[in-house]
């Protein structure tokens, strides 16, 4: 399977960039890259990670982590979060639980 990776920043964001493609990288190979071997068995199958981040009127992130891995859809949004790096942590990490319950 070859992974898509979609990140999407807002224009508040841009500065963020280089942050934000090291955190997605450091949790696509840490936190879930154990779980995405069994689509990759799969020769036809397709894989997409979008990240929509954006800061907020109250000068705080907000994200939405959608991931389509061959059939299987997970969205995941939080909001509020002060410490960029929590919250894309987080998204991850709910990635993580939902790719191990299947």
């Amino acid at each position: 399977m070859e992974l898509k990776v979609q990140i999407h920043l807002n224009e508040e964001m841009e500065n963020d960039k280089e942050v934000v493609d090291r955190l997605v990288e450091t949790n696509l190979n840490t936190k879930v890259s154990a779980y995405l071997k069994k689509y990759e068995d799969k020769a036809d199958a397709e894989g997409k990670i979008e990240l929509k981040l954006e800061k907020n009127k109250k000068d705080l992130f907000n994200g939405k982590l959608i991931a389509d891995l061959d059939r299987d859809q997970f969205v995941f949004e939080r909001e509020d979060y002060e410490n960029l790096d929590d919250l894309i942590n987080n998204l991850f990490k709910h990635l993580k639980e939902e790719l191990s319950a299947k």
